[in-house]
């Protein structure tokens, strides 16, 4: 049986303490930016709540408080997932033409509004 994912991000950080102090801010800079990724994507239909606890990991490496957080944040996505698992027939197709009608409206979104959605 593996190890919960807070005692994984413990082991973790013992060793990303022992690199240089240029590698752990710019470690630093990439969680945040994450993490602000994935509060964008929280209202829209996708991953958002996974792409936070993924920069809160990341920040859980540096600091004691981002691991608390990330540990609250786990909690309330593993009640989420029972709670999927544990829904009706209908739920899910309520919740899977959601996401489809959010997916089709940002689509229609970007290609009425002419919003450039690739760089360059």
């Amino acid at each position: 049986m593996r190890k919960p994912l807070i005692e994984r991000v413990r082991e973790r950080k013992v060793r990303h303490k022992q690199h240089g102090k240029l590698y752990r801010i710019s470690f630093v800079v990439a969680a945040v930016a994450v993490i602000a990724l994935g509060l964008v994507f929280i209202p829209l239909p996708g991953p958002g709540w996974l792409i936070v606890a993924v920069g809160l990991g990341m920040l859980a490496l540096e600091f004691d408080r981002a691991e608390r957080l990330l540990e609250i944040v786990l909690n309330r996505l593993e009640r989420v997932s029972e709670q999927a698992a544990s829904a009706g027939p209908l739920s899910k197709a309520i919740a899977l033409a959601l996401v489809v009608l959010g997916t089709a409206a940002t689509v229609a979104v970007i290609v009425l509004w002419d919003i450039p959605y690739l760089p360059g």
